[in-house]
Order: C-alpha cells, then structure tokens, then sequence
C-alpha cells in the first residue's frame, strides 16, 4: 500500500526487503490482516508503509503510544535511521524525553499554542521543561 504510486517493480521489492530488515516481525506477519496485529505491529506496519513512498518528510504522530518500551525502543531507533538516511521527520509526541533526546528542535505546546522552543537536547535539560514535562 505504501509504494502505490510507484511503478518501480525492482526498486519496491527492494525496498519490501529492507521494511522486513528494519521490522523483522512482519516479514513473520507478511500473510496476516493488519486489523488483527497488536498495538507493536500495526505502528511497525505504518511506518513500513510510510517510508516504502521513500518520503523527503515523514510525520509521526504519537508513534509510541502504548507500546512496551522494547517496542518504544525500537520506534525510536527507526526515527533515527530514517532522519539519518536524509528524511526530514516531524515527530508530535508526548514522550518528551525521548522525543528531545532525538530532535533538532523541539517545540512544547499548551492548549494549541507553542509555549516554548529551542535546540531539543538543550531543552531536554532546561529546568522549566524538566518540571513540567518530565515530572521532575
């Protein structure tokens, strides 16, 4: 689904190789519906997905939500390759530290509104966003 508007046969067979190289559990999943996967492997699958359009931009939106944190992990190792390979990623999460730990830049919002920015790891360690979004 994520490489229909391509029409490079070798190149998406290629790059369905590589999504079952990154997420080995779909390549175990490959003849299951996606409705009956878990929370881990639905995200694993969108993602997949996503990145088989070989994207300039990618958005993720809360890619760690209820996940177990080895999948957590591994979500956000991907973020990392992805951004790595020259993809421009956009991630809206709430899990602010790892989120910071990764980003260039983040932005904290209230109510819609952008309360605070900067450079993410130095944010990370700012004592206002450490009260109160990472409970300290």
């Amino acid at each position: 689904m994520g490489a229909y508007i391509r029409s490079d046969t070798s190149g998406i067979a290629d790059d369905i190789e590589k999504m079952f190289t990154i997420f080995p559990r779909l390549r175990e999943r490959k003849d299951q519906l996606a409705g009956t996967m878990s929370g881990g492997e639905q995200q694993m699958l969108a993602m997949g997905r996503a990145l088989m359009s070989r994207p300039k931009v990618l958005l993720l939106d809360e890619p760690s939500m209820g996940l177990s944190p080895i999948m957590v992990d591994k979500i956000f190792e991907v973020v990392r390759d992805v951004y790595a390979q020259g993809v421009t990623v956009l991630l809206v999460e709430q899990n602010a530290s790892r989120a910071l730990a990764i980003a260039d830049r983040g932005y904290v919002m209230d109510s819609g509104l952008i309360t605070m920015t900067g450079v993410g790891k130095e944010m990370l360690e700012d004592p206002k966003v450490r009260a109160a979004y990472l409970g300290e």
